[in-house]
């Protein structure tokens, strides 16, 4: 602790001291004790954030990890293809359950959605009445002129059936010479959708009745008749006929989702006519595999090199914070011992298999061969799910290393208990700091009421002198400024 002086001259002076200047001299030599206190606080929180950083490289390597673990992850992704796309596409729908293969698709029939129309009108001709339907095996529908205060025209009567919701879509169609039509689609895909029009025949007791009261119509109902029939789509998978009432088709091929086009165009003429069959392929999709392990190496050779740099010291030659730590030794050799360790007598039985070894620089790093990889993902897929995936496999064993590494601290990780023993440490030393600058805040309280009590004494020393000069020479009559 460094020594205090106190400048005030001759005592007799008056001049005194500076009261300020001296408590904060003193108080800084009393704050000296917590130096290496606040030293290695500074120190635990830098190696904090150290372990905290390298937390994070280990977060990102168990993310790339559970991507090739996972059942749902990178190894169940498929992809779909079609050897002619003007017939046929096909895109996945779960790659949990597509089985990759090749399928011959022939389609037979597209779907259709059933449609009905009437004959042309005027734009502005008044109509009366109303029409009647039905969707399918459903119930009959009847929709009046002027329904919902609508207009009693060929527009206000396709508003009244859509603000129904009845099950068809009404859109009226113009003509080249202005006349219009009213259209009716089913919302019903396939023949399970098919419009039926209301007759005298097949409906008698309420049959349509629409009429153009404005220009006079040969036909009954406006001529209101189904134009086109609700059809099911009709394919064949591998020589086994599947309908679907959609073009959609999400029943033919599991985790498949087909949509077709047309009917392709048939080989031979005539009788010999052989309809166009298309190739659906089913396949991994190793291309997101290739990436999901590419992002593991990449990762994995970022936590190593985050190791590497704590091993030596930073720019101002000092040691970095992690240097020669325990818990920086357990978690290389953690991630060495994993990393090279052999699964099973298949032929993919460890990374080396797959193309990833260690790297030319020799610091701990490995770099893949995406050409062997994805020999290993054509030649071997199954072998490479199981070395990812099955119990007691590199996927299951590397996953509870870098749990034991981490910072889970349900797992007691290596990271997690580092950082715990540190804020404790870190709490002691806070406390230790707090408990100091509270005394070091009373003492200075103190000093400075004694010290500006001495230095007032002080400063009142001159004038106390000649109140003495003064009373001396009231007693004996000596002038001590006179007479020297």
């Amino acid at each position: 602790m460094g020594s205090v002086g106190l400048n005030f001259g001759s005592a007799t002076s008056g001049q005194g001291f500076d009261v300020s200047s001296t408590v904060n001299q003193i108080v800084t030599n009393l704050q000296a004790v917590e130096t290496p206190w606040k030293t290695q606080l500074t120190g635990l929180q830098s190696k904090d954030t150290a372990l905290s950083s390298l937390g994070t490289q280990l977060a990102s390597l168990t993310s790339d990890l559970q991507d090739l673990t996972d059942f749902t992850g990178a190894l169940t992704l498929k992809t779909g293809s079609s050897s002619d796309t003007n017939v046929v596409t096909g895109s996945i729908n779960s790659s949990a359950n597509a089985v990759p293969g090749t399928y011959t698709i022939v389609v037979q029939n597209l779907a259709q959605n059933s449609s009905a129309a009437t004959d042309s009108v005027g734009a502005s001709d008044v109509l009366t009445g109303g029409i009647t339907f039905k969707i399918g095996d459903g119930q009959w529908q009847t929709i009046n002129v002027g329904a919902g205060s609508t207009a009693q025209t060929l527009s206000g009567l396709s508003a009244a059936i859509n603000n129904a919701d009845v099950g068809v879509t009404a859109r009226v169609l113009t003509n080249a010479d202005g006349t219009q039509r009213l259209s009716l689609i089913s919302q019903t895909d396939g023949s399970a959708g098919q419009i039926t029009i209301a007759n005298s025949t097949n409906n008698p007791t309420a049959p349509t009745t629409l009429a153009d009261s404005t220009t006079a119509d040969t036909n009954t109902g406006l001529g209101l008749a189904t134009v086109q029939n609700g059809v099911d789509a009709v394919i064949s998978v591998d020589n086994t006929t599947v309908t679907s009432a959609s073009n959609t088709v999400t029943n033919a091929i599991p985790g498949l989702t087909l949509q077709l086009l047309s009917t392709g165009t048939p080989t031979g003429t005539g009788a010999d006519a052989t309809p166009e069959s298309v190739q659906v392929v089913v396949d991994n999709d190793t291309t997101s595999i290739e990436s999901a392990v590419a992002n593991f190496v990449t990762d994995y050779n970022a936590t190593i090199a985050a190791i590497n740099a704590q091993e030596g010291k930073d720019s101002s030659g000092n040691p970095e914070p992690l240097y020669g730590s325990s818990v920086l030794a357990q978690i290389q050799q953690g991630l060495s011992s994993a990393l090279s360790t052999t699964f099973g007598s298949g032929s993919i039985n460890s990374l080396i298999s797959l193309g990833i070894t260690a790297s030319a620089s020799d610091d701990g790093t490995i770099s893949l061969d995406t050409g062997t990889l994805d020999t290993a993902l054509n030649t071997n897929f199954s072998q490479v799910v199981s070395f990812f995936q099955n119990t007691g496999s590199f996927g299951s064993t590397f996953s509870t290393t870098l749990d034991s590494l981490g910072t889970n601290s349900a797992t007691g990780g290596a990271i997690s208990l580092a950082l715990s023993e540190d804020s404790g440490q870190e709490s002691t030393l806070n406390d230790d700091i707090s408990k100091q600058e509270a005394l070091i805040a009373t003492q200075k309280t103190n000093l400075t009421a004694e010290l500006n009590s001495a230095n007032q004494i002080l400063q009142s020393i001159p004038e106390q002198i000649q109140e003495i000069n003064q009373m001396y020479s009231a007693i004996t009559g000596y002038n001590a400024t006179q007479n020297g």
